[in-house]
């Protein structure tokens, strides 16, 4: 997953968008914040991006909700877009340092990935089409 669509992501399953649960987490709501003001700016509050932002706010646990998020990200060139990955960057990187949140984050890149979290479990099954 792209930076972009990841720090969304990461943002929405923390619970960012509740607001921070303590000072040090403010940062992180702010971030976020920026990320989103960031995207707003340059394809407007009705775009398709936006829209596909809003869909994981709104249902964070749909994988197909995150999958549209990521198509858009790449169909608008926003993973492209030096300040808006920089925002994106930095954000994960933030959720990445607070113990609160880490766990949560995942990025995955490739095929045939399975990941799991708190102590979840998770594979992937490969059928050979010779057997």
């Amino acid at each position: 997953m792209d930076p972009v669509s990841a720090a969304i992501v990461g943002a929405v399953a923390a619970g960012l968008l509740q607001g921070a649960g303590d000072i040090s987490q403010q940062a992180l709501v702010d971030g976020y914040w920026r990320l989103k003001n960031l995207l707003v700016g340059r394809f407007g509050d009705r775009s398709d991006l936006v829209q596909a932002v809003e869909a994981v706010e709104t249902r964070p646990e749909s994988a197909a909700r995150r999958e549209v998020l990521a198509e858009e990200v790449g169909r608008s060139g926003a993973d492209r877009d030096d300040e808006i990955t920089a925002a994106a960057r930095d954000l994960l990187a933030r959720l990445q340092q607070d113990s609160a949140v880490a766990s949560s984050v995942q990025q995955a890149i490739g095929s045939y990935i399975a990941q799991a979290d708190r102590h979840g479990h998770a594979e992937v099954n490969v059928n050979d089409p010779k057997a």
